[in-house]
């Protein structure tokens, strides 16, 4: 898997050379996707709640993506964090990379559990991520291994925020993330990965990544 990278005050776009398979958590074009480009573009914070009138977002992304001329299939993103906030880390062993990218902030901290802010099945709210995360391998995933590969995720961004001491303004409890979180896994047609859980080497790989690349970021995002 080649990919280019470019980061901006407003926004983190990677292009891959040959389309990905994905699967994301994603505003625009999430779930089962196969993917030229990635968005994660910064946003406004609207926490006092002082506006009610948006776009759509994935309105709003589809709208960069287009003028960006970006050709292709593009699944974005979007986060209330500073780009400043962006990190990449990248680990290798046995012919299998994994890397990890990251933009971050805790104003909107919340632990699993936590009464929601909208009780209301399906009622609109802005889904704007907090703690965005793309991951890139060259490994060739299988299906399940790429939905294991977001609980992995979780649990390191959870235990990362719970080292870091990091607590809920609704519970008071310790973290397990923030309400608006997005997750982005990419995989590539190197090596066959089947499994991605905490028993083998890749899911041991990638929550070590995660949590490091979670760990610097936040290091400048607080």
């Amino acid at each position: 898997m080649k990919f280019s990278i470019e980061l901006t005050d407003q926004f983190l776009h990677v292009e891959f050379q040959n389309p990905v398979r994905m699967v994301s958590s994603a505003i625009l074009n999430g779930g089962c996707q196969i993917v030229d480009h990635f968005l994660n573009t910064k946003v406004d914070a609207n926490f006092k709640g002082e506006r009610t009138d948006f776009e759509s977002p994935d309105i709003t992304l589809k709208g960069i993506a287009d003028s960006q001329n970006w050709e292709g299939n593009c699944v974005g993103m979007m986060t209330a964090a500073l780009m400043s906030s962006f990190r990449r880390v990248r680990v290798e062993k046995q012919g299998v990379w994994i890397e990890v990218f990251v933009t971050s902030g805790v104003s909107n901290a919340r632990r699993a559990g936590d009464e929601a802010d909208y009780q209301f099945v399906n009622e609109e709210c802005q889904k704007i991520g907090t703690i965005n995360i793309l991951v890139t391998t060259n490994a060739n995933l299988s299906d399940a291994g790429m939905v294991e590969c977001i609980m992995m995720v979780a649990e390191a961004k959870a235990a990362c925020l719970q080292d870091l001491k990091v607590l809920s303004p609704v519970s008071g409890l310790l973290a397990t993330g923030t309400g608006t979180d997005s997750t982005a896994i990419a995989c590539g047609t190197g090596p066959i990965v089947q499994y991605c859980g905490k028993h083998v080497l890749f899911g041991e790989m990638l929550a070590k990544t995660t949590y490091e690349a979670i760990y610097k970021s936040l290091s400048v995002a607080k």
